[in-house]
C-alpha cells in the first residue's frame, strides 16, 4: 500500500512539475491535458487532480486561448462524477471572461459562483471587478465591489485601473483618494489616468506628491506613463529630475525604454545637448532600433541635418536594421537642413535597399524637401503619381508654392486642394498671401471673399508657453 502511495506522489509531482516547466509551452500543456484524460492516473485522489486540471485551467486562461478554460470546465463538469472546483477554479475562468473580452460569460460565472457559496470569497469577487471593469461594464464592477465584505489593496487598484481605462477619472480619482492604503501601481494608475485625459500638469503634481512627499519609489512603469505628461508640457525640470532618480537608481540601466523615453523628452523640451548624453551613456549592446531612432528623430526636430545623418550611419555600422520610421526622421532632418541629395539617396536606400513600401508620410517628406529647395515641378510630379487625393501632400506643395512665390502652380495646386476639400481655411489664406506677395490685390480680395463665402473654418491663434511652476 505504501508503494502505491509513493507511486500516486510520484505521479503527481511530476505531472505538477511538467505543467509549471512547460507553462509557455501550448502543445507541451495539450499533451498533458490528453494524458489526464486519457489515464485519470490519480482518479482517487480527487485533491491532486483538482491541483492538476487548476494549473492546466490557469496556463489556458492567462495564454492566447483563454476559450479553452471554458471548454475544460465545461467538459469535466458533465462528468458522471463532476469535481467540486474551487475558489481558485473560478477566479482563473472570470480572468479568461476578462481576457476574452465576454462579460456575458463571465456574469453566467458570477452567478454559478455565488451559487456554490463564493459571493464572500476575496479572490473570486476581485476577479469579477476586474472582468467587469476591464470590460467596461463599470456600474457592476462598482456594484461587486460595494458588496465585499472584505477587499484588499489588489481590489481597490483593480477598480481605480478599470475606471482609468475607460477614462472615468473623477471616478478614479474618487477611488484613489478613499483608498486605505496605497502602493506605487495606485499611484502609477492615477498618473496614467490623468496623462490619458491629456491632464498633464495634474499628472505631474501628482508624480511630485508621490516622490517627494510619499517617498513613494517609482518604477519603470510609472516613469513610462508620466514621459507624455512631460513631453506635453515640455518641462526640462522634470526631464532632470527624472534623469537625476534614474542614474541613482538604476533605472535608466536596467530598461532601454526609459532611455528611449528620456532622450525624447529632453529632445523636446529644447535640450538635445542633454537627450546625446543620455543617448552616448548607453553602451552599444543596450540600444536598440528605438534608441537610435528617437535620437535621429531629436536631431531632425532640432534641424541638425548633418548630425541625424552621421547618426544614421553610426548605426547601420552597428549592424542595426532601420525601419520606416528611422527613414522618415533622417528624411525630415535633411529636409529642413537642406540636404537634398542626402535626402533623397536615404529615399533609395530605403525603397532600394531595405525594400521598404513607402507611406503618405515618407512621400510628404520627400516633397516638403523638394518643395523647400525650389525643385517645385519635381514635388508636383511625385505627388500626382502618389498621392493625387492626400491634401496633406498637396498643402505641403501648397506652402513650397507660398514660399517660392509660385503663383501659377499655387492656382493649380489649390484647384486640387478644392477638388478633396472646400472648408479648410488654412488653404485659403495661403493662396491669398501668394496673390499678395505677387501684387495681385484683387485676386487676394477674392480668395478671402471666397473663403468667407464658404465659411471655411479658421483656426484661431494661440499662444504656447511652458509652465515652470508645479508645485
Amino acid at each position: 500500500m505504501f508503494d502505491k502511495m509513493s507511486t500516486r506522489q510520484s505521479q503527481y509531482n511530476h505531472l505538477l512539475s511538467l505543467l509549471h516547466k512547460h507553462s509557455h509551452r501550448r502543445r507541451a500543456i495539450q499533451q498533458i491535458h490528453c494524458h489526464l484524460l486519457l489515464t485519470n492516473p490519480l482518479l482517487n485522489h480527487r485533491i491532486c487532480l483538482l491541483v492538476l486540471w487548476n494549473s492546466l485551467i490557469k496556463h489556458y486562461a492567462l495564454g492566447t486561448f483563454p476559450q479553452d478554460a471554458l471548454s475544460l470546465f465545461k467538459y469535466i463538469g458533465n462528468q458522471r462524477n463532476p469535481f467540486s472546483f474551487d475558489t481558485f477554479t473560478y477566479s482563473y475562468l472570470i480572468k479568461a471572461c476578462a481576457n476574452m473580452n465576454t462579460p456575458d460569460v463571465g456574469n453566467q460565472l458570477h452567478c454559478l459562483s455565488t451559487k456554490v457559496g463564493f459571493h464572500t470569497n476575496l479572490h473570486v469577487q476581485t476577479a469579477l471587478v476586474n472582468m467587469y471593469a476591464d470590460s467596461g461594464y463599470l456600474v457592476e464592477a462598482r456594484k461587486v465591489f460595494d458588496e465585499m465584505p472584505e477587499r484588499n489593496l489588489v481590489t481597490w487598484n483593480v477598480l481605480l485601473t478599470g475606471f482609468v481605462k475607460w477614462g472615468e477619472i473623477g471616478l478614479a480619482r474618487a477611488v484613489f483618494d478613499a483608498m486605505p492604503e496605497k502602493n506605487v501601481v495606485s499611484w502609477t494608475g492615477m498618473i496614467d489616468g490623468y496623462t490619458r485625459v491629456n491632464r498633464f500638469h495634474d499628472a505631474l503634481n501628482l508624480f511630485r506628491t508621490m516622490v517627494v512627499h510619499q517617498g513613494i519609489r517609482p518604477t519603470e512603469v510609472t516613469l513610462l506613463a508620466l514621459f507624455p505628461s512631460i513631453w506635453n508640457v515640455g518641462s526640462l525640470e522634470f526631464c532632470q529630475m527624472i534623469h537625476g532618480y534614474t542614474e541613482k537608481s538604476g533605472l535608466k540601466m536596467m530598461d532601454v525604454r526609459v532611455v528611449n523615453c528620456l532622450i525624447d523628452a529632453y529632445s523636446r523640451s529644447g535640450s538635445i545637448g542633454s537627450a546625446w548624453r543620455v543617448f552616448e551613456d548607453v553602451d552599444d549592446e543596450s540600444k536598440n532600433l528605438v534608441s537610435w531612432t528617437s535620437m535621429i528623430s531629436a536631431f531632425a526636430m532640432h534641424g541638425m541635418a548633418a548630425e541625424a545623418s552621421h547618426c544614421y550611419k553610426e548605426m547601420e555600422n552597428k549592424g542595426v536594421t532601420p525601419n520606416s520610421i528611422t527613414f522618415l526622421s533622417v528624411m525630415s532632418a535633411c529636409s529642413h537642413g537642406g540636404l537634398v541629395v542626402k535626402g533623397l539617396e536615404f529615399y533609395r536606400k530605403m525603397v532600394d535597399d531595405y525594400g521598404i513600401v513607402p507611406g503618405i508620410k515618407h512621400y510628404g517628406a520627400l516633397i516638403d524637401m523638394l518643395g523647400r529647395a525650389g525643385r517645385l515641378e519635381e514635388a508636383e510630379k511625385i505627388a500626382l503619381g502618389v498621392a493625387p487625393s492626400e491634401t496633406v501632400v498637396w498643402r505641403t506643395l501648397l506652402g513650397a508654392c507660398s514660399f517660392h512665390g509660385n503663383v501659377v502652380m499655387g492656382e493649380r495646386v489649390t484647384r486640387r486642394i478644392m477638388e478633396i476639400e472646400l472648408r479648410y481655411g488654412g488653404d485659403y489664406v495661403l493662396l491669398s498671401n501668394i496673390f499678395s506677395a505677387a501684387g495681385r490685390f484683387v485676386d487676394s480680395e477674392r480668395v478671402r471673399k471666397m473663403m468667407d463665402g464658404r465659411n471655411a473654418s479658421k483656426l484661431a491663434g494661440i499662444t504656447l508657453s511652458t509652465c515652470r511652476d508645479f508645485s
